[in-house]
């Protein structure tokens, strides 16, 4: 803890009096401005170090978005530029964006990353985990704390006694028990120890909520088809050839047109009323925990009609003795395109950019079942990302967390 605290004193004198509750990493937030062509890094929602940084140039723009660090190198060179040298290497995609030292001439001037002064590019490497979030973002954001229903709070390890009316004892000597309501917490009864994580199951959750896409709806009907008697395959989402046969019997079954489009709004509303569904709900939540999916799921999206825009939500703190987590939020700038809007069914309206997205989580419905699951497993460090723009190509299928591009 206080080689942490030290370090960020020594990049910011006047934060003297700020202390440093995250001593693993989890909480670190990195926000990168393009605009402003600076970094600044945040734990527990308070700024603990600032830089100035050169992101792309024209013709190389930095991309925005919500990115997490999927690697780190002390010394690497680029795959794609002639082996140029990149130093205290953060990988934030595969396909080539990272934060590392290099020339910062306080003007966008890199092929595409971020390139950090020399000394404090060493500095933030040995600040960061993998896994810890970058923002980049056109405008300068901060987080902000927000409070909502919506917001999972961890389970909590007490049980107050129970409100039962004090009744007469009949015995006259002796200790008597009694039932009693007090709000001194001194006075709760603590739940047996909870089990040990292993060292997996205490990394942060990545939470995405979003739009359902193509890729969910063939999944929906692989299942479906599989049920019935069709072999459709492994339910991944992709219309190989034996999703494709599947279809192909199915529309014979039921003598639909076998031309024209594979999965036709004809074909959906037949296969559902056959397999007795009903057809699922606007969102998708996923979970990944360490880089690893945990659980894909429909949830509802009241109004899809309106846009949601791009928030990320992080727990800073738990208090787990009174069961509450502190959640900060982040709202990213992201213009749709009128073909996007069209695709995803969104009115084509002008785009609100809220602080904290409040009238967005009003608007989202996750099953009880869900919810309790993921307040098991909260953590600090935990976080959700709720975006009309589907899961990135960026995001591979292992080894990322969930990469939100806005630009």
């Amino acid at each position: 803890m206080f080689g942490r605290a030290a370090l960020a004193l020594a990049i910011l004198p006047s934060l003297a009096g700020f202390s440093f509750a995250a001593e693993d990493g989890r909480t670190i937030q990195i926000i990168v401005s393009r605009a402003k062509q600076s970094l600044t890094v945040y734990d527990d929602g308070k700024i603990i170090a600032t830089s100035k940084v050169s992101t792309g140039k024209p013709g190389h723009d930095t991309p925005t978005g919500i990115f997490s660090i999927l690697e780190k190198r002390k010394y690497h060179e680029s795959n794609i530029y002639s082996n140029a040298p990149m130093p205290w290497m953060q990988r934030l995609t595969w396909s080539g964006i990272a934060l590392h030292e290099g020339k910062v001439p306080s003007y966008p001037a890199s092929h595409g990353c971020v390139r950090l002064p020399s000394g404090f590019a060493k500095t933030l490497f040995s600040m960061t985990e993998r896994g810890a979030h970058v923002i980049i973002a056109d405008e300068d954001v901060a987080p902000v704390v927000v409070r909502h229903p919506f917001l999972f709070q961890p389970t909590t390890d007490v049980q107050i006694l129970s409100d039962v009316p004090l009744r007469p004892s009949k015995k006259t000597t002796g200790p008597v028990e009694l039932a009693m309501n007090n709000p001194d917490r001194s006075l709760l009864v603590p739940k047996p120890e909870p089990l040990v994580r292993t060292p997996e199951e205490s990394q942060p959750l990545r939470i995405l909520i979003t739009r359902r896409g193509d890729r969910e709806l063939v999944a929906d009907v692989q299942t479906m088809l599989t049920e019935l008697g069709f072999d459709a395959g492994v339910p991944d989402g992709f219309a190989g050839e034996m999703t494709r046969s599947a279809i192909s019997g199915f529309k014979r079954w039921k003598n639909l047109p076998s031309k024209g489009t594979l999965i036709s709004k004809e074909m959906l509303a037949a296969l559902y009323a056959a397999a007795g569904r009903e057809p699922a709900p606007q969102g998708q939540l996923y979970i990944r925990q360490g880089f690893k999916e945990v659980l894909s799921t429909p949830v509802a999206i009241r109004d899809p009609e309106r846009e949601l825009g791009t928030y990320l939500y992080t727990v800073a703190d738990i208090d787990p003795k009174n069961g509450q987590a502190v959640w900060q939020a982040i709202g990213l700038r992201n213009e749709l395109s009128d073909g996007t809007r069209k695709r995803l069914g969104i009115a084509p309206e002008a785009s609100v950019l809220e602080a904290t997205g409040q009238s967005v989580l009003d608007r989202i419905e996750i099953p009880t079942r869900i919810r309790t699951k993921i307040n098991d497993m909260l953590t600090e460090g935990t976080s959700i990302t709720i975006t009309d723009n589907g899961v990135s190509p960026e995001t591979a299928p292992q080894g990322t967390d969930f990469i939100t591009l806005t630009r």
